[in-house]
């Protein structure tokens, strides 16, 4: 049975699609483990990132709305089977209307979730129908964060999000902590949002990753080749970091994994 974990923050630009896409390749890479990795922000960077073309195949969005099965719209990379996205999901606030729309997702996953170890929700940087679906999905969520004001004030809001799903659809919904992200240890306003992300953590019964994400333009780089971190960039600062990271989620979940 799989663990689910989503990578959530309303915030964008914190680096969630980088750690989604690190997480779900470093798990296959350094521990072997089966990733389903399913892209649902309507930009779509995630199939990208992995050399996908998310324009002419079979989406999330298709699989949401009933259109195509869950097994027909996986497609295989070098690191993790994904099922991407395009923008044609942004109109799912909209379109999906129906009295059981937080769970569409939680049900289309019932027929793959014994195949995989994990599997990797990115989440849009929004607080809509489509980050409930992924609440509601997972297990555990990771909230990858950078140190800026704004980027703490996007966590903060995430709580009154987190508290609904886990009083209506998902009373076990878990976060598994805070990541931060381009960070610099040097830089007196990075160390000041560690302690309050740090303070943040404990209020939502979570803690902050031992691992920092350093910034580096090898992350920048890599989606552009279509390749994970680890292969484009193996010894920069930030593949290191991710390696200690997914580590650190290995050991949190192992004991889920049957």
């Amino acid at each position: 049975m799989a663990t689910i974990i989503a990578l959530t923050n309303q915030k964008g630009g914190v680096g969630k699609t980088t750690s989604s896409s690190a997480l779900a390749a470093g798990l296959f890479s350094f521990y072997n483990k089966k990733v389903l990795a399913i892209d649902l922000d309507p930009q779509g960077s995630m199939g990208f990132s992995l050399g996908l073309d998310i324009e002419n195949c079979s989406t999330i969005y298709d699989v949401l709305k009933g259109q195509v099965s869950i097994k027909d719209a996986i497609q295989d990379t070098d690191y993790c089977d994904i099922i991407t996205s395009n923008i044609l999901l942004s109109s799912a606030e909209l379109e999906f209307t129906s009295s059981d729309r937080d769970i569409l997702l939680k049900r289309a996953l019932l027929p793959v979730i014994a195949e995989y170890d994990y599997i990797i929700i990115d989440t849009p940087p929004a607080l809509n129908v489509l980050t409930v679906n992924a609440y509601a999905a997972s297990d555990h969520l990771i909230i990858p964060m950078a140190p800026e004001i704004l980027s703490l004030l996007g966590v903060s809001q995430l709580k009154e999000t987190i508290d609904s799903v886990r009083q209506s659809v998902n009373p076990n919904l878990n976060v598994l902590g805070i990541l931060l992200t381009k960070y610099n240890p040097r830089t007196l306003l990075a160390r000041e949002v560690k302690e309050m992300a740090e303070n943040i953590a404990s209020q939502i019964g979570a803690c902050v990753f031992g691992a920092q994400i350093r910034t580096s333009v090898a992350v920048a780089e890599a989606p552009a080749h279509g390749l994970s971190i680890f292969d484009h960039a193996p010894t920069a600062k930030p593949s290191l970091d991710y390696q200690e990271f997914i580590r650190e989620v290995v050991d949190m979940t192992s004991s889920e994994i049957i």
